[in-house]
């Protein structure tokens, strides 16, 4: 249960809802321990065991005492609404503060983390994780302190009623006791195995619904049925290894309690018999135990709970622990773009790993356009990845203004920035909040500016043909647009920030020709315009064709570098590449 203590911050923010919530349990069940005695009185006084003092009569007396136990009854219903309205209430502001606890630190972490975790299991996390640690924080802790709240109250009428009989009563329970204890910590490990085959599921699930379309083509439903079929056997055969040892809580413990039943007829037949006590002062006693046989049945409901919640939380900690290796060092408000520079700058994803880019040299200065080409798995979208400092180098230096990265305002620098990613990413949203997402400044973006930046990412005459136009709702991932109107609406995005660094990678690949060129003049007259900085990384030579500079890459290193006029008289890579696309597309050259 130590994980649970990550929670004691929320029962602190929450106290006096805690506080009260546990009030009304305590004298909920004052008034619930009071009923059965006067169910016992009035058996006496009917069997005439009791005798009525000057002045009282049977029926008054006996109506008298079922008018308490109706209204105790009402009292103790009115505490258990109340402690409802704050203990179940409680519960839920505390979930809704950890799923946004949880989300916050989603945005925190950075690239390198959840290139090694799976959607659903992060999914599973934020959802069914915290569902599980809610059902500790309400019903959990409402039950446990009805348990605690109650028993000293029934125990003490028992003990007023017979001592003996209250003992031989109580007996079972040390026993109960012991059988929660025994199986509690075979409960933790299933429900901890419960729940990583839960995220397996939820992973194959996403996985699933995201690559439908590829599944169809390949007529592959039967073999994606069959993964997912076997992934839910394991998970229905571990859930019911916990369901069967959470079965046999009930039964035991409604044994347990029905021998306590039995043995408090037997002894307090015998006690009666002898004259010690009455009647009514057995189904006094009786009552009470039954008052005490929900409380006691639920110790395993409770416990499977609190095992589940343990499990979950654990997992939580887990990841809230994970620490994000990009850090924002300083608030320190920062200085206006000159130049970006790589010294002898080296990356790799681990100590055993090899160089994915080595000894990377080269400056880039403010309104100049790097054009940057190489094969696929040349190192192309990881160099752009260290400029936006998604990654640390893992040596050398990429230096902003002469200031290394890591030490200047990482926030800041960001809001320079605008990428447009080689794997496009569109929310299920509008056209119009797609392209407004790039902006700083969400909620002020106008009309006008939304126009302009689909305009000039030649994708205002795609938008205008729809007939709801900007406010055309997407599917996920923009499913209902082609591979080239979802480039030229990610780069409408990017645009519409007006960046001083705008890096391109490879968001040309589904355009034709004819647009990428109308595209490339635009963000020719915009750089002018703004003194933009552009990156552009492509397989491409044309896409290249209004860089002042060129890096080659090859294996994760710079193999040429230069102005693209000079690189063409060399007869080294470029030129191999200029040559062979100037033959496959001549048309792209003719200018």
């Amino acid at each position: 249960m130590k994980s649970l203590s990550y929670l004691n911050k929320y029962f602190i923010k929450y106290r006096w809802r805690l506080l009260l919530g546990l009030l009304f349990i305590v004298a909920g069940n004052y008034f619930g321990a009071k009923i059965p005695v006067f169910v016992g009185k009035s058996l006496n006084f009917l069997s005439g065991k009791t005798e009525l003092s000057a002045g009282q009569t049977l029926f008054w007396t006996v109506l008298g005492l079922a008018g308490l136990v109706m209204l105790f009854n009402i009292i103790k219903g009115f505490f258990l609404f109340l402690t409802r309205q704050t203990l179940i209430i409680m519960s839920r502001y505390i979930e809704f503060d950890l799923k946004n606890e949880i989300f916050e630190k989603y945005q925190q972490l950075d690239y390198a983390f959840y290139k090694k975790q799976s959607t659903g299991d992060l999914m599973n996390r934020i959802s069914e994780d915290v569902s599980q640690v809610r059902q500790y924080l309400g019903p959990g802790i409402m039950y446990t302190a009805n348990l605690i709240a109650l028993f000293p109250f029934c125990l003490y009428e028992m003990l007023k009623i017979n001592t003996e009989l209250a003992l031989y009563a109580l007996a079972p329970l040390p026993i109960m006791a012991t059988l929660i204890y025994l199986v509690s910590n075979r409960m933790n490990k299933l429900s901890k195995d419960v729940q990583q085959e839960q995220s397996r599921l939820s992973t194959l699930g996403q996985e699933t619904f995201s690559g439908i379309r590829v599944i169809k083509a390949y007529i592959q439903e039967k073999h994606a049925r069959q993964n997912f079929e076997t992934s839910s056997q394991s998970y229905l055969k571990k859930t019911m290894r916990l369901v069967r040892t959470n079965a046999l809580f009930m039964p035991t413990i409604s044994l347990l309690i029905g021998t306590s039943t039995l043995l408090s007829i037997y002894m307090g037949g015998l006690l009666t018999y002898g004259g010690t006590i009455d009647t009514g002062d057995i189904v006094s006693t009786i009552l009470l135990i039954y008052n005490l046989t929900w409380p006691f049945a639920s110790i395993g409901w409770v416990t499977s709970i609190n095992q589940r919640a343990a499990a979950s939380q654990e997992r939580i900690n887990e990841f809230l622990r994970t620490e994000p290796a990009i850090k924002n060092q300083t608030e320190t408000p920062l200085e206006p773009f000159r130049e970006l520079r790589f010294e002898n700058m080296s990356f790799r994803y681990g100590p055993d790993s090899p160089n994915v880019l080595s000894d990377i040299n080269f400056t880039l200065k403010r309104g100049e356009t790097l054009g940057v080409i190489g094969k696929t798995g040349a190192g192309k979208s990881t160099l752009l990845q260290m400029i936006v400092r998604q990654l640390d180098p893992s040596a050398g230096k990429v230096l902003y203004n002469s200031k290394n990265l890591s030490a200047i305002n990482l926030t800041e620098y960001r809001k320079q920035l605008s990428i447009v990613p080689q794997d496009v990413f569109l929310f299920s949203d509008t056209i119009h909040n797609n392209i407004a997402f790039g902006a700083l400044n969400f909620d002020t973006v106008t009309r006008e500016e939304i126009v302009n930046a689909a305009k000039n990412a030649h994708v205002l005459h795609n938008i205008e043909a729809f007939p709801d136009q900007f406010e055309t709702v997407l599917g996920e991932r923009g499913v209902n647009l082609s591979g080239g109107q979802k480039q030229r609406v990610s780069i409408a995005r990017a645009l519409i920030r007006k960046p001083d660094i705008l890096l391109l990678d490879d968001c040309l690949s589904a355009v034709d020709t004819e647009t990428e060129e109308i595209i490339l003049r635009n963000l020719q007259q915009l750089n002018r315009e703004n003194q933009t900085t552009s990156v552009i990384v492509s397989h491409r030579i044309s896409s290249l064709r209004n860089a002042d500079y060129i890096l080659v890459l090859e294996d994760g290193k710079i193999v040429e570098e230069g102005k693209p006029a000079d690189l063409l008289l060399t007869n080294g890579h470029y030129r191999e590449l200029y040559d062979k696309q100037l033959f496959e597309e001549p048309k792209v050259f003719e200018d």
